[in-house]
């Protein structure tokens, strides 16, 4: 069985308008992976963490945009939903993804 992933970056800026996108591939046996936003690793503007309980392709679209006190996720079916920014920063300056998924794709814009 593969290894969980993660990524960590740190010093971005992400600011409301904002948006990225992760796109990946569910690893086998694949359970969740998550995604967090802030100001550091104990400081979150967002939590988020998806399970895997479907029987798709294995392909992981998330889009995630910073509107200054709410987040906007839509998911890989055109679902949206949106998440309070907990810490209420006015800029991201922390991303990390980890969990069971290959990244194949991370896009700021």
């Amino acid at each position: 069985m593969a290894m969980p992933m993660e990524l960590e970056l740190k010093h971005v800026e992400l600011r409301a308008g904002d948006q990225f996108k992760v796109q990946g591939r569910n690893m086998d046996a694949a359970e969740r992976f998550q995604i967090d936003l802030g100001c550091d690793e104990d400081h979150l503007a967002l939590h988020f963490n998806p399970r895997f309980n479907d029987d798709t392709d294995g392909t992981v679209l998330i889009v995630l945009k910073l509107t200054g006190d709410m987040f906007e996720v839509e998911m890989p079916d055109g679902q949206e939903i949106q998440f309070p920014n907990r810490e209420g920063l006015d800029v991201i300056t922390y991303i990390r993804i980890k969990g069971d998924l290959k990244l194949t794709s991370f896009k700021i814009y």
